[in-house]
């Protein structure tokens, strides 16, 4: 059978699945929570869900309680698939130059697929919400989201030569993650609406079903099947002993000026995605709220405005490209985020907060621009040392964001809910900051020559 390299509709279906049903989740988390607390079914209607605005009622108090568990059952649930996440991702994707990409993509797909089925499950029978915990660990020790985009931008730099070209092909992907988060987010409203939560989770698992069987059949590996087999077989502590030195010499063996330019981007890496993760994962519960109180087909449209802002990033990756150095690419990124999330803290209509996406219409650029920066200072076999560092701190960014900026909404919510909006919003200083030094010191795109000129110099000479 005839395998190809096209690691895209793996993507397309493993994001779509995930964000058609990652507000669900959320809803469902609420919903119960909603019950438990008035002893009640939950009420939705055609306009908007059962939500008290009246500060001086009892139900508007009990409202804000739900707010706060909601909340600190997010933060609860992320912490609890962190651990094994960061593990795996670390491993699995590290060891990609070596034993292939393929298992970090189809080993988070079947934790995803085991995830959904134990939704329906739960769903189903109306199962405790505590079963959530285990489910998340299981999930985790699959790797979850981190290891699946972490093997996925390898792959892409993998199949990526020209290296003036890698920049806008990771832009690429990242356009199909907000793309199709966006579509899957405007879709769940209108799934849970028509089908329920039940019927959602397993339309979840089959597109599962159907990407495991692409990447195990269909997609071809960028390690040949002949290097692998001619592989000795190596044990557990083996294994973990050339995950571990992989990075080592990564950052050991390296000339001074590059270990700190790696450092210092994966730093701004990390610091932006700190800001950006916290603050937009807050909009579920600040829109469930008063005064905008959306059911689930308003916020299925908050999701798919996202749509517009994936597509202008990248769209502005692609055409600043042509004319900025990366680094500015990022600054205009950073601004364009503080703007939406300043905009959103203060966003008390449904128009107002749709208008929200407007300033952050380039607030996703950073994201590739940085992984690509990255990709571009190191040699080609150490792609998949520089990706899982940056998997793994995705995950540890990604699960201390979300815990900091629950625990800050569950704190706030009730006297200033748009607060951990301005504070995301401040936080960007930080990598702001950062990247000025970056600047100030002359360490930008032009000292790639310096740091990799082996790569730079057959570039330059397949260009000329």
């Amino acid at each position: 059978m005839r395998k190809v390299l096209c690691v895209e509709p793996v993507i397309f279906i493993y994001i779509f699945a995930s964000s058609l049903t990652s507000p669900l989740v959320q809803q469902f988390i609420y919903r119960r929570l909603w019950e438990e607390e008035y002893n009640s079914t939950f009420i939705s209607d055609s306009n908007a869900t059962y939500c008290e605005q009246n500060k001086s009622s009892p139900t508007y108090i009990k409202q804000k309680e739900v707010q706060e568990k909601a909340s600190v059952f997010n933060m609860q649930l992320d912490l609890t698939g962190a651990v094994p996440s960061l593990i795996v991702a670390f491993v699995i994707v590290a060891n990609g130059d070596r034993q292939g990409r393929k298992r970090s993509l189809v080993l988070p797909s079947m934790g995803a697929l085991i995830a959904d089925i134990c939704f329906t499950v739960m769903s189903y029978f109306s199962l405790s919400l505590s079963i959530l915990f285990a489910v998340a660990f299981i999930t985790g020790l699959f790797g979850s989201m981190a290891t699946f985009l972490g093997g996925g931008f390898a792959f892409i730099a993998d199949v990526c030569h020209d290296e003036k070209q890698k920049t806008t092909r990771i832009a690429v992907v990242d356009l199909i993650f907000g793309v199709v988060s966006g579509l899957a987010g405007l879709s769940s409203g209108y799934f849970l609406r028509g089908i329920g939560f039940t019927w959602t989770f397993v339309t979840a698992s089959l597109l599962h079903v159907v990407n495991i069987i692409y990447i195990i059949f269909f997609l071809e590996d960028t390690v040949g099947i002949s290097e692998l087999q001619h592989q000795a077989p190596v044990s557990c502590k083996e294994l973990l002993q050339e995950t571990f030195s992989g990075v080592y010499t990564l950052f050991k063996t390296a000339p001074y000026k590059k270990r700190i330019l790696i450092i210092v981007l994966l730093f701004t890496f990390m610091t932006y995605l700190f800001t950006m993760v916290g603050g937009s994962s807050l909009f579920t519960l600040y829109e469930l709220d008063e005064p905008l109180c959306w059911n689930e087909v308003y916020i299925g449209y908050g999701a798919a405005a996202f749509t517009s802002v994936s597509l202008t990033s990248f769209l502005g990756v692609y055409l600043f490209s042509k004319c900025l150095k990366d680094i500015y690419i990022v600054f205009i990124g950073i601004f364009s985020y503080i703007g939406g999330m300043v905009m959103a803290a203060f966003a008390k209509t449904t128009l107002l907060m749709f208008l929200v996406r407007v300033p952050s219409l380039l607030c996703f650029m950073p994201i590739p621009v940085l992984r690509s920066m990255l990709s571009k200072v190191v040699l080609t076999g150490e792609q998949g040392a520089v990706f899982a560092c940056i998997a793994c701190l995705e995950v540890v960014t990604g699960t201390i964001s979300l815990s900091v900026f629950n625990i800050l909404y569950a704190a706030t919510v009730a006297w200033f809910s748009g607060f951990s909006f301005l504070l995301s919003a401040g936080l960007c200083l930080i990598p702001l900051s950062v990247l000025c030094w970056l600047l100030c010191t002359s360490w930008n795109g032009e000292d790639l020559a310096l740091l990799v000129p082996e790569e730079v110099s057959s570039i330059e000479s397949g260009d000329s």
